[in-house]
């Protein structure tokens, strides 16, 4: 399953255009609101210099690459939880998504209209963020007038500890706070994950801005308001030219880096974009190698061998006996696997290995 995240944000923030980028197709980015109806859904390849240096060593048959699926979603407007503009249609298509990309205007163009008649993008990330919170309360609301019942009638035990975590997090929605700053443990995470809460989900903000800006977005101060509210919110911000990333995404990958060096930019917005998500998801990657194929495998931190097995098969994880293991640096340097294993470097490693980012792993497995 690739990682998903909702692109959203007001009418003509550049999203569709954004869109455009990482997908190469055509959505139509027209200058007004709704032009976007159906949700359209892309993905992209992760890019991965490991995976580059793994095809240099191996000449596999076959490359893959981890990926991101991006859905991008119609404007949205005041009033959506109440079924303003697009309304509920919206919100329940980025129910499911892991992150929420919020794309912020943050530059001045007179040629393109602003929904709300002027630029001010804390107006904007507060105007999207009540409507999140409203329908968040809105499902809270729905739910505790059922299980609350149940509850009090039965004194059912799993009840009774739903309704308590329920009304925690209708308190800070109450108080226009999102779901994600009331602190949950495990179990109480476990029994509201069914509600797929918009607020709970992690948010990076993608700070739009002109094409003379991004190459020192510090200087712009529609960007610096964003990065301040975000240090507030514990949120990223992410700075990208969403015109500079569909010029780049009709580039190979030499024109690329000769375009961006022109531009004083060092990685794409794209790109920066995918990694805050990773960092903010605590995700890791580990690696596959041969002469068949090289591969990126995504896994959250933390995870031991036989579960990193299952994300590529689960009789991998039914029937683990041992990882063979070494690190991307080792092969990178010796540049073959014997002499990996003849530097001490290649481990055997057993079901309580936790894996690490940027391991080279081999599964031994026996159903």
């Amino acid at each position: 399953m690739p990682l998903t995240a909702g692109i959203v944000g007001l009418p003509n923030v550049g999203k569709s255009t954004l869109f455009n980028a990482i997908t190469k197709s055509q959505v139509e980015a027209a200058n007004y609101p709704f032009a976007t109806i159906q949700p359209n859904v892309g993905v992209v390849e992760v890019p991965d210099y490991r995976i580059d240096r793994l095809v240099e060593l191996f000449h596999p048959k076959k490359t893959i690459y981890t990926t991101f699926e991006f859905t991008d979603i119609a404007g949205l407007v005041k009033g959506a939880s109440k079924g303003e503009g697009l309304g509920n249609q919206f919100l329940s298509n980025i129910r499911l998504t892991d992150a929420i990309c919020h794309v912020v205007r943050c530059f001045d163009d007179a040629d393109i209209t602003h929904v709300e008649g002027s630029v001010d993008p804390i107006r904007d990330i507060e105007i999207i963020n009540l409507e999140l919170i409203m329908a968040d309360l809105q499902t809270i609301d729905n739910r505790l007038s059922k299980v609350e019942r149940k509850a009090v009638t039965n004194k059912d035990k799993d009840a009774l500890a739903e309704v308590v975590v329920l009304k925690k997090l209708k308190e800070a929605l109450e108080a226009v706070k999102p779901a994600r700053s009331v602190e949950l443990d495990k179990d109480e995470l476990l029994l509201i994950k069914a509600f797929s809460l918009l607020t709970i989900k992690p948010m990076i903000y993608i700070a739009n801005m002109s094409d003379e800006e991004i190459a020192d977005p510090q200087a712009n101060p529609y960007f610096q308001k964003v990065k301040e509210l975000a240090n507030l919110e514990h949120n990223e911000v992410v700075p990208v030219c969403a015109k500079i990333e569909e010029e780049l995404s009709e580039l190979d990958k030499e024109e690329k880096t000769e375009f961006l060096n022109e531009l004083g930019i060092q990685e794409s917005g794209l790109d920066k974009v995918i990694k805050t998500a990773y960092h903010i998801l605590d995700l890791c990657t580990f690696l596959t190698a041969g002469e068949d194929e090289c591969r990126a495998w995504t896994f959250h931190r933390g995870m031991l061998a036989p579960q990193c097995a299952g994300v590529i098969h689960t009789d991998f994880e039914k029937g683990f006996i041992r990882a063979e293991c070494y690190k991307f640096d080792d092969i990178d340097k010796l540049e073959t696997e014997q002499a990996v294993k003849e530097a001490g470097k290649l481990r055997l490693e057993g079901k309580e290995y936790v894996v690490q980012d940027g391991d080279v792993l081999h599964f031994r497995f026996n159903v």
